[in-house]
């Protein structure tokens, strides 16, 4: 459960972001240029130069599929770390829910060592993750942006393509915001 005004609020987040970009509201936008425009930078492991060849060998190809993103603080600054073996809309996705994270100002509540790798996670609470996957939706897909495609009568396919989303994102944001329930309510009215 949200806390109170939580939706709006990111919905208004992304708007805020597509203004600050130059952006008509309901354009597509590319988590890199929002990364661009927050000033965080984004690497991939062979960009870290300190970062070990056995540590990044076991990133890149032993666990590749078991993770997307992470972003690295200091408290001051932000790093995101981008797994370059993914989707271009899986790394959307991941890109946006790491800045999401950032945006909202979550702090990490567990550090773990991944087995047989011996590499340092953090993870969020289920909160701030559900936070994080619902602002992430606004910013790839915001709600007007739904709306607007259904009423130019986009396939799915277009709309994925259009916003650099997987199927599974367009699901998730047409079924949160209710938008082909509202589509179907209006058409009944006219």
């Amino acid at each position: 459960m949200f806390r109170r005004g939580f939706k709006t609020a990111a919905e208004e987040t992304a708007l805020k972001i597509r203004r600050k970009l130059e952006l008509a509201s309901t354009a597509p936008v590319l988590p890199v240029e929002v990364a661009r425009l927050l000033g965080i930078p984004i690497l991939k492991p062979e960009e870290l130069p300190d970062l070990p060849s056995d540590v990044r060998q076991r990133l890149q190809l032993d666990h590749s599929d078991a993770w997307s993103a992470i972003t690295v603080s200091d408290g001051k600054s932000h790093l995101i770390v981008l797994n370059p073996t993914h989707a271009a809309t899986r790394t959307n996705s991941s890109l946006a829910h790491e800045i999401a994270h950032i945006l909202l100002g979550h702090e990490p509540s567990i550090m773990f060592v991944m087995p047989q790798s011996e590499i340092v996670l953090r993870t969020h609470n289920k909160e701030q993750e559900d936070e994080a996957n619902w602002l992430s939706g606004c910013i790839l897909l915001p709600r007007e942006a739904l709306l607007r495609a259904r009423r130019l009568s986009l396939t799915d396919d277009q709309i994925c393509t259009d916003y650099g989303v997987s199927p599974a994102m367009l699901r998730f944001r047409v079924n949160a915001t209710g938008v082909d329930a509202q589509m179907r309510h209006a058409a009944k009215y006219r």
